[in-house]
């Protein structure tokens, strides 16, 4: 099976305060882990990702998917992708923070930022990497960890598109208050 990306203009970040059923997404890659009393599942997606965060009642689910795909409408759309971009919400029981950027590169630099994302995800996180069109084509890649804090979550997410030497970073914090 070989996975399309899509092109970055085509891309919408969204941040849900409810659970959405996991039929919405096709993941990739997957990764649970309990941290500071809360569930988290992280999963990769041809297009992005998607983060849920559950922990007594509250819901947190973050997505960067295609702007037209089928999700409900009733969301909190951050950013469309161009530049760079701050967010933050406070919920009754916990705060959200996410820092997002969209970089198109030169071909040698997003060469160079794309091999350190392979070796950096060899030692940690999750990482997914596409299979090209073409067979010597640089493959796309995805990738995400999760960092346990003291006193909530960090996540950092990677996300390549080679066709446009283009690189979408995000880093959320998730603070129980």
């Amino acid at each position: 099976m070989i996975l399309e990306r899509p092109k970055l203009a085509d891309l919408a970040f969204r941040l849900y305060d409810r659970p959405l059923h996991p039929e919405l997404f096709e993941p990739v890659a997957e990764r649970a882990i309990a941290v500071g009393g809360a569930t988290v599942l992280a999963r990769l997606t041809a297009s992005g990702h998607v983060l849920e965060w559950h922990r007594d009642g509250q819901h947190l689910v973050e997505v960067i998917a295609e702007r037209d795909r089928a999700l409900p409408d009733s969301h909190r759309l951050l950013h469309p992708f161009a530049g760079e971009r701050r967010g933050r919400c406070d919920f009754p029981a916990v705060r959200y923070q996410v820092s997002l950027h969209a970089e198109v590169l030169p071909p040698e630099l997003f060469l160079h930022v794309h091999d350190e994302l392979v070796a950096d995800g060899a030692k940690r996180g999750l990482l997914f990497h596409f299979q090209p069109h073409r067979r010597l084509a640089l493959v796309p890649l995805g990738f995400l960890a999760l960092d346990a804090l003291p006193t909530g979550l960090a996540v950092a997410t990677f996300h390549t598109f080679p066709a446009e030497c283009a690189v979408v970073k995000t880093q959320t914090l998730i603070e129980p208050m």
